[in-house]
């Protein structure tokens, strides 16, 4: 199924996603690595907030390019979300509700999304140079010693993403693998 969602992501529309569904997000979402994830949750322990409000917030993991002259953003393409996982549990805890990224999660991460109504959007890797025409606004907002790193608030129109888990814990890398495998079983191939 389509969907075109205009941010924020409430629980009702995250529980709402499927699967394989493909979403277009227009609105504001977050960017935040692994060094920000890190800063952001020993900042918690220290009893500081994060640096935005994670209430059905969407996070992508991405460290942009810088921007050529004339662009709001460098190339925008999605790093490899299980470097995050240790961390995202505590996120959507926190009221998170979708994250964008590449690569599978873990098992902790997944019951997290069940239990908070979150979801796991995939953006193709190697495509950040048209991700970034979907990115109409780019502001700083925390961490600028951490670079490409540091966390920004973006706004997108129309970011097209792939839903790989949903809130109900199903799993494109792994019903799609599954699915893909049995159809070469029944052609006969090895």
């Amino acid at each position: 199924m389509e969907r075109h969602i205009m941010l924020p992501l409430t629980e009702e529309t995250a529980r709402s996603l499927h699967m394989g569904d493909s979403v277009y997000l227009s609105g504001v979402i977050y960017t935040a690595r692994d060094a920000a994830h890190e800063r952001m949750i020993d900042g918690l322990a220290e009893g500081k907030a994060i640096p935005f409000d994670s209430k059905d917030a969407v996070i992508y993991y991405v460290g942009p390019s810088p921007a050529k002259p004339g662009q709001v953003i460098g190339s925008a393409g999605p790093t490899t979300s299980g470097r995050m996982d240790k961390w995202a549990p505590t996120m959507l805890a926190l009221g998170a509700r979708g994250m964008i990224g590449k690569g599978a999660r873990s098992k902790e991460v997944i019951e997290a999304m069940k239990e908070y109504g979150g979801v796991y959007f995939g953006a193709i890797g190697g495509a950040g140079a048209l991700l970034a025409k979907c990115i109409k606004k780019s502001e700083l907002i925390a961490y600028e010693d951490l670079g490409p790193e540091a966390i920004r608030k973006l706004t997108v129109e129309e970011l097209p993403l792939l839903v790989l888990i949903d809130a109900d814990g199903r799993n494109l890398y792994e019903e799609g693998r599954a699915e893909y495998l049995k159809g070469r079983e029944q052609k006969g191939v090895s």
